[in-house]
């Protein structure tokens, strides 16, 4: 005889009672790295960026990169390295840029790519510091010929 099917989860998980219950918070450790000194929360760049690439360098570790496409993926990126630890890259490309300028905006010239990349990034540098982590404005994806 064979047990009504179940979902693995309930098979597998932990009793749910109020002894066997955690917060997810309570389980999970943060990984920042020992940062350089002159790594700041906020936007980071000059010789911070250098030494932020340099201790990544000498210490083994990545730093993430997200592609955003609005301010809404922005803060999700900003507020998942708060909370696991950062530092992140915060990425624009030419069509997240013009995503979050508006996709009904006409894109003759790049106009709305532009616009919207700079949009993203004016957000960032309001709003990064108060997540309280280092990051990096990335525009990987643009062409030499957009910025």
């Amino acid at each position: 005889w064979r047990k009504p099917w179940s979902a693995p989860s309930a098979r597998f998980a932990a009793p749910r009672t109020a002894m066997h219950m955690s917060t997810e918070a309570a389980e999970e450790t943060k990984a920042f790295a020992k940062l350089p000194a002159s790594v700041k929360p906020g936007v980071v760049t000059g010789k911070a960026l250098t030494d932020l690439l340099d201790a990544a360098k000498d210490a083994g570790f990545a730093i993430p990169g997200v592609n955003i496409v609005g301010t809404n993926s922005i803060n999700a990126c900003m507020e998942a390295a708060a909370k696991y630890g950062g530092p992140i890259m915060v990425t624009f490309s030419k069509g997240g840029g013009q995503f979050i300028a508006g996709k009904s905006l006409s894109n003759d010239a790049d106009s709305a790519s532009i616009a919207g990349t700079i949009a993203g990034a004016k957000h960032v540098h309001e709003v990064a510091a108060l997540y309280g982590v280092p990051v990096v404005l990335h525009t990987d994806h643009c062409q030499k010929a957009w910025l």
